[in-house]
């Protein structure tokens, strides 16, 4: 069974007569209005909302199959399971079935209609802690499934609890989360390998075993004195990667092997005339993975750069770059690019990256022998994309042997750091519905429909992003804004905030909102069924955010900064004026 005909599988099985699941428009792999992160990661990021109670326009049970990106597992790319791109196959239920249902449907879909062998399933659930107890519920009808116990294995809230802040302990209050139910399959051809512990299980990282699903049940509350209240509705957050099902439908312990990536892999091996095997592996699973990744961000717009999602094209792009010269001994542009048949950007990038490199080596040779360390070396990798073999290749022959473990120590440093930053962005978005940021969201329709009156139709919104500080808008126009337009923006946004206009949501079918003259520049993003917000006569628009209830209680807006992003693109900065927010000139 091919990926893409376990994709059809899946959707057909959940829209049938019997499970009567609505399909759910995809999210752009950037979003178009998530302050929360640079990227999809999941299935879930576009219905926060609607688990966190708001009526879905669709329905109570969705389905879709998300293309994801994730940006922290860019270093993980080596082994045998792990991709940044992927499908996230993904079932909803928002207050309607539970645990017994989609334990029910998901051993039936895997062992039935993907005929995956039973016995290679293992299943894992939380055992339970001082705030939650064991889920014996799932444990008992997993038993009557037919899954004998010594492959139902418990573990704590680190592998067996979700929440967006992690374990009930982190979650702050208004937090939701629960427990899980994860499906592993097991490589019985794989050896388990010792040095990941005297034993093997599914939570191993000996790669004998990959999680295939996971079923999140949504169903606690975190409140302020710490305790997990009962939701009044249970919900239900399924995700399943599809490459990994393909992995265990067609029992393919490495990932690189599975019929999407083959392809990939086989027009590597001619590109560099090496074979995929020995030490030559890991190279060829870099260039596969982040060519086959940068080409799903050309094609989304994203346009190599030293911010935000164009960084991490650029350190895709640049990282199988360095790949391919370690493989080929040279680098060549226009045949790296054929790996993905991609567009000119990418052979245009992989061109001003070879004087990058040039200079890299320079730099390296710049370096006193008292340089020559780990910490220097991890420089070379974070400035110029020199991997760590590179590195210890160029100091051995000046008499210096790296130490692979304070290498990794470094290395390690700075992605806590990462992580940590990161962290830091995603608090900062969609959970946080504080009272600034539902002021600011709102204010954006304003700011939209403004840049309109004042700039013209053409300019159209190609993203925001909001904390409780200030918010950012991007949008479509030719050149930068005079100080007089900018000062003509803002006086009409702080007039209609000043006649307090009513912000109204209605449920309309999507047709009908765009005939009425709603403003949606992601139409492809869109369900049938749409929120609409009006503010007053000024401003209609499809949206699903936060607002205030009348434009009075936003108070006032000042723009803080307007700057290029690219070839006929803006981006504005603005804050609320009543004294409460910082400064915002920055990120």
């Amino acid at each position: 069974m091919t990926t893409n005909e376990i994709r059809q599988a899946y959707l057909d099985f959940f829209t049938d007569k019997t499970r009567q699941h609505k399909k759910i428009p995809l999210a752009p792999l950037v979003p178009p209005d998530d302050p929360t992160t640079l990227f999809t990661g999941s299935g879930m990021q576009q219905l926060v909302p609607y688990l966190k109670g708001e009526p879905h326009p669709m329905g109570k049970r969705l389905v879709n199959s998300q293309p994801c990106f994730r940006a922290e597992d860019i270093e993980e790319i080596g082994d045998n399971r792990h991709t940044t791109f992927f499908e996230m196959l993904g079932n909803w239920s928002l207050g309607d079935y539970f645990k017994a249902d989609q334990l029910n449907w998901s051993w039936e879909f895997f062992t039935q209609v993907l005929n995956i062998p039973q016995e290679k399933l293992h299943v894992a659930l939380f055992k339970g802690d001082k705030h939650v107890p064991k889920d014996e519920e799932s444990f008992t009808i997993w038993k009557k499934l037919g899954l004998p116990e010594s492959r139902i294995h418990f573990y704590p809230a680190k592998y067996n609890w979700w929440s967006r802040a992690g374990t009930p302990e982190n979650m702050p209050p208004g937090e939701i989360g629960g427990t899980t139910s994860e499906i592993f399959f097991e490589f019985e051809s794989v050896k388990h390998n010792p040095k990941f512990g005297k034993s093997c299980h599914p939570n191993c990282e000996c790669g004998k075993f990959i999680e295939i699903s996971n079923s999140v049940f949504m169903e606690y509350e975190k409140q302020k004195d710490g305790s997990l209240k009962p939701l009044p509705k249970q919900n239900v957050d399924f995700g399943g990667g599809l490459e990994r099902l393909a992995q265990a439908v067609q029992n393919q312990p490495d990932i690189f092997q599975i019929d999407i990536f083959k392809f990939l892999i086989k027009t590597i091996e001619t590109a560099t005339n090496k074979k995929y095997q020995g030490q030559d592996k890991l190279p060829m699973r870099v260039i596969a993975d982040h060519l086959r990744a940068a080409k799903a961000m050309i094609d989304s717009g994203i346009e190599p750069s030293n911010k935000q999602q164009g960084y991490i094209l650029r350190r895709l792009i640049r990282r199988s770059a360095i790949k391919f010269r370690q493989l080929a001994g040279k680098l060549d542009p226009q045949t790296l690019a054929k790996v993905v048949k991609t567009k000119p950007v990418l052979v245009e990038e992989i061109k001003k990256f070879q004087s990058t490199l040039d200079r890299g080596l320079k730099e390296f040779e710049k370096l006193e022998p008292n340089q020559l360390n780990e910490l220097n070396a991890f420089n070379l990798f974070q400035t110029y994309g020199f991997p760590f073999e590179i590195s210890e290749e160029l100091f051995r022959e000046k008499g210096q042997i790296l130490d692979k473990k304070k290498f990794d120590q470094v290395f390690e440093d700075h992605k806590k750091l990462s992580r940590t930053a990161s962290a830091g962005m995603f608090k900062g978005g969609l959970e946080d519905q504080s009272e600034a940021t539902k002021k600011l969201h709102t204010a954006t329709h304003l700011l939209h429909q403004s840049l309109r009156q004042i700039l013209g139709d053409h300019v159209r919104q190609q993203g925001s992003h909001i904390t409780a500080d200030r918010l950012r808008f991007d949008f479509t126009h030719p050149q930068a804004l005079t100080p007089e337009q900018i000062k003509k923006i803002e006086t009409l946004i702080n007039k209609q905030i000043k006649k307090d206009l009513p912000v109204k949501k209605t449920i309309q079918t999507k047709n009908q909102a765009l005939k009425s003259g709603a403003l949606a520049f992601f139409k492809e993003t869109y369900p049938d069924k749409v929120s609409v917000y009006s503010i007053g006569d000024f401003s209609k628009e499809l949206c699903g955010g936060p607002h205030v209830s009348s434009t009075g209680e936003i108070g006032g807006v000042k723009i803080t900064k307007e700057e290029s992003i690219g070839a006929d693109k803006r981006r504005l900065y603005a804050v609320l004026k009543n004294g409460d927010q910082k400064p915002a000139h920055q990120t």
